[in-house]
């Protein structure tokens, strides 16, 4: 937590609705620092300090923010639905301090739910209907105008190359222990390539994405227990449903935590998958082609497989980008995905035939 006097600082440059008289750290998230704001007049706030070792253009991230915000708002009814940015009182959208720093603040979203796992079957399939509805709320969105804040986040191909440098380098000598795990990558490279080509080939369609969809990135109605928002809209970027869609199917649909290390527990849940399907193309599947939703069930295993690699590739190079707790964390978290994976295979022609009549 930074100092009082930096925090009052902080607090001055936003234009709030009163003085802030509280504050505290919020959330579970591991890149920015996030606090929440309680004014005199009651009125809360999110602030952050955006990582900039990860977001290096603060420009070009808020830019994406606020306008995929601001198209959100035109949609709802209700204001919490769509994040509100607070600007600094000379009207940006965030507040470069003495030392470099960047900070931001949004309205706090008000009896809403922030759920780190499903608590019941029915918030899973909530969390569809979050992010299929805003794949629909920004189909006429210019996804094209958005800026890369994380370059070739889900170009798969350009992960494969960094694995297979990876493997070829080997610097840390892990390789001949994982045998195993590079061959069922490199088994199933030209596969992982099928997204890339559609959109090459103008098959799938540019859309807006969030890319990082989480349960605990879409809140749910406190009241009601309703999909409410969809929030942390740092690696919105130009890219595929398919991606939205499989990221959520590979963290929510399997039946043990990314890092779980006896592999026997570890399974793919057709039950959960059909569950968040639902949410997400009753919200959204009027908007999608029927490329698109051919696309989802691949999408389900590629970026499975995709974040399988990551972890093999980070494994290799010594652990440089994913935080890990033991020698071995990334080969657990590796071989957590390509069990994911080879269970999705078995399931595929279900898989698919569902998301196909959506």
């Amino acid at each position: 937590m930074q100092s009082k006097n930096k925090m009052e600082e902080v607090f001055s440059a936003f234009d709030l609705s009163a003085r802030v008289v509280f504050y505290e750290r919020y959330g579970s998230g591991h890149i920015n620092e996030t606090s929440r704001l309680v004014c005199e007049d009651g009125r809360e706030y999110i602030l952050q300090k955006i990582n900039t070792r990860v977001f290096q253009n603060v420009e070009n991230l808020m830019e994406n923010i606020y306008a995929v915000s601001r198209h959100v708002m035109g949609k709802v009814t209700d204001p919490r639905a769509a994040l509100t940015i607070v600007n600094t009182k000379t009207g940006g959208a965030f507040h470069k301090d003495n030392s470099g720093g960047c900070w931001r603040v949004y309205d706090f979203v008000t009896d809403s739910l922030c759920l780190e796992q499903a608590e019941i079957e029915n918030d899973f399939y909530e969390s569809g209907v979050g992010f299929g509805g805003f794949q629909k709320m920004l189909s006429d969105f210019p996804a094209a105008t958005l800026h890369e804040t994380i370059k070739n986040f889900h170009n798969t191909p350009e992960r494969y190359e960094n694995f297979k440098k990876a493997v070829a380098l080997d610097p840390f000598g892990r390789a001949k222990g994982v045998r195993e795990e590079i061959a069922f990558a490199l088994e199933r490279e030209e596969y992982a390539k099928t997204l890339q080509a559609l959109l090459a080939s103008k098959q799938l369609p540019l859309k807006v994405t969030h890319n990082d969809t989480k349960l605990n990135n879409v809140l749910l109605d406190a009241k009601t227990r309703k999909a409410l928002c969809v929030i942390d809209l740092d690696t919105v970027m130009p890219g595929l449903a398919a991606y939205d869609f499989g990221d959520s199917i590979r963290f929510g649909a399997a039946t043990a935590k990314e890092d779980e290390p006896d592999l026997s527990k570890v399974a793919f849940s057709l039950d959960l998958y059909k569950s968040y399907a639902r949410g997400f193309l009753s919200a959204g599947g009027g908007s999608l082609t029927k490329q698109e939703k051919t696309s989802l069930a691949t999408g389900s295993v590629i970026m499975t497989l995709e974040c399988g690699v990551r972890f093999l590739t980070d494994y290799l190079e010594g652990d440089n980008y994913f935080r890990t707790s033991y020698k071995e964390h990334n080969l657990v978290r590796c071989r957590t995905q390509f069990k994911l994976v080879g269970d999705m295979e078995k399931s595929f022609d279900k898989m698919a035939s569902f998301v196909e009549g959506g």
